[in-house]
């Protein structure tokens, strides 16, 4: 079951300025002929955890229909926000795909678990199966008793089995674009070492990235797209909790791996 809900709203580019205007959502603007990704995604990173607070703020479940609707606007702004942070980073790619794949906005932790420049996407997958997991432990005995929570925890079997179908497709989805880019290691490998030319052979990099990129997105819309408002919000609040804790501990963990080399470095 697929819950028509989700809206997307078209944006203009303004041909001037190269910056995305939309009347009716506050975005980040962003000339794209002179850009700093890291600067983009400092500035992008803050919107998110503001984006993610009114989202957490929200009535759940929604009781009326203008929670509903409140609850809906805060997944759109959310799902855009997404979809115009992939935008921006295409473009980055376009200059200079090779600082992309370095992310200095990044821990050394989270670049330990990138796939492509950036989240795995199978691990949507991961998430909501462990989020349905543990509410669903929580509330067993209501669910038991036929009391609908309308919660993760409280997926219909067709949910589940959209679930499962969109796995194994963003699976066999992943698998082929991490062999497109372990082929295009083998070959600029290769060339390099024979003094080739490697300008064609990062424009074809940038297009792996491009489809990781669609593939994560693509992944986050389909998950979206078959809960409801309710259960997309938690799936939501849970990724971005995930992305924040990892972030806030990898950062920790560079400062104290700096504090030490500092340690050493005046002991000598």
């Amino acid at each position: 079951m697929v819950f028509p809900w989700l809206y997307f709203p078209p944006t203009n580019l303004e041909p001037k300025t190269g910056h995305i205007y939309n009347p009716k959502m506050q975005v980040i603007t962003i000339k794209s002929q002179h850009m700093d990704f890291h600067r983009f995604h400092e500035t992008w990173y803050h919107q998110l955890h503001h984006q993610i607070r009114h989202l957490t703020e929200a009535p759940r479940p929604p009781t009326t229909d203008d929670h509903r609707d409140q609850l809906t606007l805060h997944i759109n702004k959310l799902m855009f926000h997404f979809s115009e942070y992939y935008r921006v980073k295409s473009l980055a790619a376009n200059q200079d795909v090779l600082s992309i794949f370095c992310a200095r906005w990044a821990s050394t932790l989270e670049r330990s678990l990138f796939w492509i420049a950036g989240w795995r996407p199978t691990t949507a997958f991961h998430l909501i199966y462990t989020e349905s997991s543990v509410l669903f432990e929580s509330r067993m005995v209501d669910i038991l008793h036929g009391i609908h929570t309308g919660d993760l925890g409280d997926l219909s079997p067709a949910q589940f089995t959209r679930v499962s179908e969109i796995q194994c497709e963003t699976v066999q989805q992943e698998n082929a674009v991490t062999n497109q880019l372990s082929e295009w290691q083998q070959d600029e490998a290769c060339d390099i070492l024979g003094g080739t030319c490697v300008d064609k052979k990062i424009e074809r990099l940038v297009k792996i990235m491009e489809k990781a990129d669609e593939l994560r997105l693509k992944t986050l819309k389909a998950v979206v797209e078959l809960l409801t408002p309710q259960q997309a919000a938690e799936f939501l609040i849970a990724a971005a909790q995930l992305h924040f804790g990892i972030h806030r501990w990898g950062l920790n963990h560079d400062r104290d791996r700096e504090r030490e080399r500092d340690r050493g470095r005046s002991e000598k």
